[in-house]
């Protein structure tokens, strides 16, 4: 069994327009989906699964289709990409990893916004 590799995320995107976005991005770097969960109305969780050596390709991807990474998320990947470019000369690159993306949709509140209304943001 393949170990999984959580990453967390959110983004301002709309739902519906990501998803398809996230689906190529994932498709296109050798990826496949394997589950799409909707966890609630403003979260999601996919699992999918990539050969390493896609693992740089997917990183870009997921940040230009408007996914903001967590801190965790981005060491988790550059530790990933780090691994096969050391791995690169070997057939290890084409280990399967199993990656579960748990997603938060967000909405685009500012400061401004926040300020005119008198929320305090505490």
């Amino acid at each position: 069994m393949i170990p999984t590799v959580d990453l967390q995320g959110y983004s301002y995107e709309d739902r519906q327009g990501l998803l398809p976005s996230l689906t190529s991005a994932f498709t296109d770097c050798g990826g496949w989906v394997l589950e799409r969960k909707t966890l609630s109305a403003n979260s999601m969780e996919i699992a999918f699964e990539i050969q390493l050596s896609g693992i740089v390709e997917l990183y870009s991807s997921l940040l230009a289709t408007g996914v903001e990474l967590t801190t965790l998320a981005h060491s988790v990947l550059a530790d990933l990409c780090t691994c096969r470019h050391h791995l690169d000369r070997t057939s290890q690159t084409h280990q399967v990893l199993s990656l579960r993306l748990m997603l938060s949709f967000l909405e685009d509140v500012t400061l401004q916004s926040l300020l005119m209304t008198g929320t305090t943001a505490a």
